[in-house]
């Protein structure tokens, strides 16, 4: 993340001895991205991190991508996906490319294991559900329309709280996920006119040190596989770590709409950058109020994007038989825009109680089996008047 924050013990200077009570060293590594260049954090161990006792491959990783037919504005049902796996293995990927892979998944029980992506960031979005995220950094509480925010090398696993259902959207990025850099000064600090700040972002607050002997599993993802890492003592035994380079939670509600006298671009809605996308937060806001503004948002083409809009809650003003936890899918090369009579018809409406959630990709998307089964075929005829 881009500001400097600790937890636990830790020695007055880095790469120096820090010894237990026993008198042996405790175990400094070293997590950080763009080689030695990029942020990172320092971690100190019980016990070296790189004691395994055994690997295997847990499973091959394919994404079923199909055929995509015409090029058409699509609509992608998920809330009849079903209930079931945990966090990781309950997921049901959608859509992806080389860049991103976007998935829904409803977990019903807590990892038994923890994980890690090698190649990028996770996005988790809670669009429902409240429980702990475990990672080596510490414990991290999380509810409704909380952004988790997983760096790459961040081992860890979601534990839900008892009898409460979840729904989770998971935005996989082949690399990082930052702020956009016009939110930030040079000196990595949010500015004044950007829609959040640090005092929106929840880090871990609370490390635990696990001094314990068993068998504990690491699942690791990369290179088209998951691979298994069996270790004879708890991963997380880190007693303290210091740095910018941690897992944390942004919520949604937090993020501050930024409004103006005539329609804004979704430019404005832009909540995180990554490779080859952007994400963006509508929510609840104040229309324009030049006197004769038209809310609803103008016909446009996505020259260079695809636009993904997962709807998470409220009232959808742009968009007519759009029901919650939908995906919209408009593909770059045709223009999209209102439903016929929301334009004319946000004429005068003062404001929108919208949620939702939205990636812009710079490449095509390709969508998976699962999406084709809940897709909604009527949907791009659906701004065809009454009758036709």
């Amino acid at each position: 993340m881009a500001y400097y924050y600790k937890l636990g013990q830790l020695p007055h200077k880095r790469h120096t001895q820090f010894r237990q009570p026993d008198g042996s060293l405790y175990h400094e590594e070293v997590m950080g991205i763009h080689g030695f260049a990029g942020i990172q954090s320092l971690l100190y161990h019980l016990r070296p991190p790189t004691q395994v006792r055994r690997v295997e491959v847990h499973e091959r990783v394919e994404i079923p991508y199909e055929e995509p037919g015409p090029l058409r504005p699509r609509r992608i049902c998920s809330d009849p996906i079903p209930a079931g796996g945990d966090a990781v293995e309950g997921r049901i990927p959608l859509m992806g490319n080389n860049d991103v892979v976007i998935s829904v998944a409803r977990p019903t029980r807590a990892m038994d294991y923890w994980y890690k992506f090698a190649h990028g960031d996770d996005v988790i979005f809670v669009h429902d559900g409240s429980g702990v995220l475990e990672s080596q950094y510490g414990l991290l509480r999380y509810r409704p329309g909380d952004y988790l925010v997983l760096p790459t090398g961040v081992m860890w696993r979601m534990v839900p709280d008892k009898d409460v259902e979840h729904r989770l959207l998971v935005v996989e990025a082949h690399g990082h996920v930052v702020p956009p850099k016009r939110y930030l000064n040079n000196y990595g600090q949010f500015l004044e006119h950007s829609p959040y700040g640090e005092r929106d972002i929840r880090p871990p607050d609370r490390l635990v040190t696990n001094d314990e002997k068993g068998e504990f599993e690491v699942r690791v993802k990369a290179r088209e596989q998951i691979t298994s890492f069996f270790y004879d003592y708890h991963p997380l035994d880190v007693v303290g770590w210091d740095g910018h380079l941690w897992p944390f939670a942004f919520n949604i509600e937090d993020f501050e709409p930024i409004t103006g006298r005539v329609h804004q671009p979704p430019p404005v809605h832009q909540t995180f950058d990554g490779p080859g996308f952007v994400l963006c937060s509508f929510v609840p806001r104040k229309f324009d109020y030049h006197p004769l503004s038209i809310p609803a948002p103008y016909n446009h083409s996505n020259v260079d994007s695809d636009e993904v809009l997962y709807y998470v809650d409220g009232d959808f003003m742009s968009r007519k038989g759009i029901e919650r936890s939908d995906f919209t899918i408009h593909p770059n090369g045709i223009p999209h825009g209102p439903h016929p009579g929301t334009y004319e018809g946000s004429i005068g409406k003062e404001e929108t109680r919208e949620t939702a959630v939205m990636v812009d990709t710079f490449r095509p998307l390709r969508l998976t089996r699962y999406a084709h089964e809940i897709e909604d075929e009527r949907y791009a005829y659906s701004w065809l008047p009454r009758g036709h």
